[in-house]
């Protein structure tokens, strides 16, 4: 996995905002009217009609997608018994994992006792704020008593996560990893390393689906829970044994399936070897396992392997479960979450994983194509259909229990508001960097002396994202590296001047002149530029010493461009290159062209950008559907000396409509045509994207494209990643000056999936 260091963790949390979550307002606040209405007198007739009827606080308050995650800060992570406080970080954390994927609201709670009864009332008390309850990070064996008492005495959704979600995810993997290897449920011995919440949650899933008890070996730190124990609560007297074993390894001798939700490397290759034969071994120690996957594998190839690592197959996740569980319940107002709307979780998980997996999903992962089997029996978690297929299940299991208070009748159209609730594509970001993962390209930095860059560099190799190299005088890199406690000394630093590089600086030279010798340049002024860093590192990438180029924090955008273009240029038989912003919003996102580059386009150039910025999007496994924009709709503003924009933009989409039949594309339109579907519906039925929702945007000229992007990011609240060029020859990319440290990541982060397609398209 990518190393995280403290001080990126420090860094996150603090920057900007402190920590990870806000409140937001919903309805409109900026007149006296509207608080008005918001407050006092108008929040009085919503409070006197929930007087009246009690279930009136889901028609007119947030309770209805409201979550609670209550910690007392008694188990965090692997941290322990920490405290509440310190535990506030994780609750936040788990709060935005609610709200990105499954739109979810979520207040943390963090309740400073130990005393189970005082945790007990101040949740009750507080309990009608909120329509579910998400209990976290709480000891055993405390959590089961909390959790239990809180579901019998609250008529709303109550999970400890811990426990159920870990059980959840674990118990579809073991489903279809029982299928892959010919095995019974009901036949399988299985061993349990560790006896704490999680664990003992697992096994009692696994007995609810199929699992037979005397079939079942649990172990704690003291050994086999054993019925001639006298130190066993009664949680664990259940999955007690008379059997005559006494360690791990006696227990893993011939067993089937092996959970460990224990602690790193107490599994040895002889204790796999020992199994069954094509054992299911679930090591989900976190962040190391019980036994690594390599050494899992080496012992036994038929092995049937699951961690909650990310950086191998089937990884045990809980954000496969808790979003869509929750999600579900709310949706139906479900008094609980039972056993029923558990068990539907996991045969929606375990199905998910046998359907046939999009091309957006295996290419998210750099697979030409998942497919169920040994190394994908468990969903991926950017699997965009998790919401759609989990939330339902549970919704109707709810429904089924008799549990539900709000039943849906419509279906079809509750699976189409799932899939609008995020704008799924919000996840493109986190593909791309997946994607840019799966084969590191090498960056050359021209400004290796700036902080941001050195920064940047730091993250996007930790991430295992790109191979930095960072061009600059080595002893002031070095300075600014030990002066902000930088740990990057695996990284490649390159000075131009030194004399070092002579052989490259001539064989750079040489090739500059020979570029540009008929264009007044001198061989000895070719050599020159060499002394200068944007220069080589052009020339790193034009002979193939780096893969790509991320420049500009220091240096004007022409002085990058200009020599890209003159020493690279343009794609054979493009007539111009052009420049997009990807502007990522809570719809998801929309990409806007040129925004960088052409001043006053003609239609042959709107047209090529147009066609470079389908081909871009199509990159990230985004089909485009593109508006090209004016300030006219389709031919509402005659030609004239003033209204040259229109036509042209007119042309270029009659080009476009001949030539690329298959392109959806239409226009010249407005903005707000553009991007409001049933309006251009209504108004234009004719249009070529009529039925289709608009996430590309060609304006007419650069000053709209750039005025656009950066109104939506400093009023919109969007985030924007670019410029992004398109139709360079090599992958050559240049960030603003007034850039960010995350903004440089993100075009790093492009400039490898860039280069990706460079090598695979020869």
């Amino acid at each position: 996995m990518a190393k995280i260091t403290k001080e990126d963790a420090l860094r996150y949390h603090a920057e900007g905002r402190p920590g990870k979550v806000e409140v937001i307002p919903t309805k409109p606040h900026r007149t006296q009217r509207d608080l008005s209405l918001a407050y006092s007198p108008g929040v009085a007739f919503p409070c006197l009609e929930i007087e009246k009827n009690k279930d009136d606080i889901y028609k007119y308050t947030s309770k209805g997608n409201l979550v609670a995650v209550i910690s007392n800060g008694t188990a965090v992570l692997g941290l322990g018994d920490i405290g509440a406080d310190a535990g506030k970080p994780v609750m936040e954390g788990k709060g935005l994992l609610f709200k990105i994927f499954a739109d979810v609201d979520v207040f943390d709670i963090e309740v400073e006792t130990h005393d189970v009864e005082k945790f007990i009332e101040t949740v009750k008390h507080i309990a009608v704020t909120f329509g579910g309850i998400n209990l976290e990070d709480i000891k055993a064996p405390e959590c089961f008593e909390i959790e239990e008492r809180l579901k019998k005495e609250l008529q709303i959704p109550i999970m400890h996560d811990d426990q159920h979600g870990t059980a959840i995810i674990t118990a579809a993997g073991w489903i279809n990893a029982l299928e892959i290897a010919g095995k019974k449920k009901e036949e399988v011995k299985i061993v349990v390393n560790g006896a704490g919440a999680s664990a003992i949650a697992c096994t009692k899933l696994l007995v609810s689906i199929g699992a037979k008890t005397e079939n079942i070996v649990m172990l704690d730190t003291k050994g086999v829970l054993r019925k001639d124990r006298k130190d066993l609560n009664k949680y664990k007297q259940i999955f007690a044994t008379d059997r005559d074993i006494h360690t791990l390894e006696e227990a893993m001798a011939g067993a089937d399936v092996f959970l460990g939700l224990s602690s790193k490397n107490v599994v040895s290759k002889d204790m796999v070897r020992s199994m069954a034969d094509n054992p299911v071994v679930f090591a989900m120690a976190n962040p190391d396992p019980e036994i690594t996957y390599d050494d899992a594998m080496d012992a036994r190839p038929d092995v049937l392997m699951a961690t909650g690592r990310s950086d191998f197959p089937n990884q045990v996740n809980n954000v496969l479960g808790f979003p869509f569980i929750f999600r579900g319940a709310l949706d139906v107002r479900a008094t609980c979450i039972n056993e029923e709307m558990k068990i539907a979780a996991v045969y929606s998980l375990a199905s998910l994983a046998k359907q046939d997996v999009p091309e957006n999903v295996s290419a998210a992962y750099n697979v030409k194509n998942l497919v169920f089997g040994r190394e994908y029996f468990i969903p991926k978690p950017l699997d965009f259909r998790l919401i759609t297929t989990v939330a339902p299940a549970v919704a109707k299991a709810a429904m089924d229990s008799g549990v539900a208070r709000q039943p849906i009748t419509d279906w079809e159209a509750y699976k189409s508001q799932l899939s609008s609730r995020l704008g799924l594509e919000n996840q493109l970001v986190r593909r791309i960097s997946l994607k840019a993962k799966t084969d590191p390209k090498r960056i050359v930095f021209p400004e290796g002396t700036n902080l941001k860059i050195l920064k940047a560099a730091k993250e996007v190799f930790n991430e295992g994202i790109a191979k930095p190299i960072l061009l600059g005088n080595a002893e002031q890199i070095t300075q600014i590296i030990a002066e902000n406690q930088l740990d990057i000394s695996d990284m490649t630093i390159i000075d131009p001047r030194d004399h070092s590089e002579e052989s490259n600086r001539k064989q750079f030279a040489d090739l500059i002149w020979k570029k540009r010798q008929r264009k007044g340049i001198t061989r000895d002024e070719a050599y020159e530029l060499t002394y200068d860093r944007n220069y080589f590192g052009i020339m790193m990438v034009e002979t193939g010493a780096a893969d790509a180029m991320v420049s500009g924090i220091t240096t004007e955008y022409g002085a990058v461009m200009g020599p890209a273009l003159t020493l690279i240029g343009p794609r054979p038989n493009l007539h111009r290159i052009s420049g997009m912003y990807m502007v990522v919003t809570k719809k998801g996102p929309y990409f806007f062209a040129d925004t960088t580059v052409n001043l006053d386009p003609d239609w042959r150039t709107l047209a090529e950008t147009a066609l470079l910025t389908a081909e871009t999007v199509r990159r990230f496994n985004i089909e485009p559907v593109i508006a090209m924009v004016s300030f006219s709709n389709f031919g509402s503003i005659k030609a004239s000396e003033h209204s040259q924009g229109p036509v042209r933009v007119r042309q270029a989409t009659q080009y476009l409509h001949q030539n690329y039949p298959d392109l959806l594309v239409d226009g010249e339109m407005q903005a707000n045509f553009a991007l409001n579907r049933e309006m251009r519906k209504a108004k234009f039925p004719f249009s070529k994207i009529a039925d289709h929702d608009v996430n590309t945007l060609i304006f007419s000229n650069l000053s709209s494209g750039n005025a656009a992007y950066k109104i939506m990011q400093e009023i919109g609240g969007a985030e924007v990643i670019g410029p992004i060029l398109m139709g360079v020859n090599k992958p050559i990319h240049v960030v603003p000056m007034e850039c960010t440290v995350r903004e440089i990541v993100h075009i790093a982060t492009i400039a490898v999936v860039d280069a990706q397609h460079a090598t695979k398209a020869g």
